[in-house]
């Protein structure tokens, strides 16, 4: 996994300034969700793989789906992709894209657990106060696991924020079994 990530990282820095210098963002991440979309269909993943086709035979195939949704710039990044073999790592390239976007723009993705989904009052005074304490605007993506039992854990860049009774409850059993 980390060999992908090591692999993807400079196309994605390469797409992110391309992104940047012409104030692409947006069209960028839509493109790279479509194109992750196609590399991971089951018979473009199988014609990728496949030893006998060419960096052109692989790119035609991605390009031929992709049709009028890759404009030039797109095109050359498949091809380019073909031909060091790296279009399956679409999915690594557009997520380090997004990280790089979202660092760009000030944006901080924060995951938010409930044990029950949060009304839209207590998201936006989460969303507040983590704006505060990151100073950067928040965007909450937000999950049930109603394991919890209560509160919440809260994953915002690399701090973990565990404020659950299931949390609380293992932090004493830890606390009780050390004695």
């Amino acid at each position: 996994m980390s060999e992908n990530v090591t692999a993807a990282r400079p196309y994605a820095k390469a797409i992110f300034e391309l992104a940047k210098k012409s104030g692409n963002y947006g069209p960028w991440s839509e493109r790279l969700v479509f194109l992750k979309a196609v590399v991971s269909d089951s018979s473009v993943a199988a014609a990728l793989d496949d030893p006998n086709n060419t960096a052109s035979d692989r790119s035609g195939v991605v390009e031929k789906i992709a049709g009028d949704r890759l404009d030039a710039e797109g095109v050359n990044m498949v091809r380019l992709l073909a031909e060091n073999n790296r279009l399956p790592l679409m999915g690594e390239i557009g997520a380090m894209y997004e990280e790089l976007r979202a660092e760009d723009e000030g944006v901080l993705e924060a995951s938010v657990v409930t044990a029950m989904a949060l009304d839209d009052t207590y998201k936006a005074k989460l969303a507040d106060a983590l704006q505060r304490k990151f100073n950067k605007k928040i965007n909450i993506v937000e999950s049930v696991d109603e394991s919890l039992i209560g509160g919440a854990i809260i994953r915002a860049g690399d701090v973990v924020i565990d404020g659950s009774i299931k949390g609380r409850l293992a932090q004493l059993n830890s606390n009780l079994s050390a004695r």
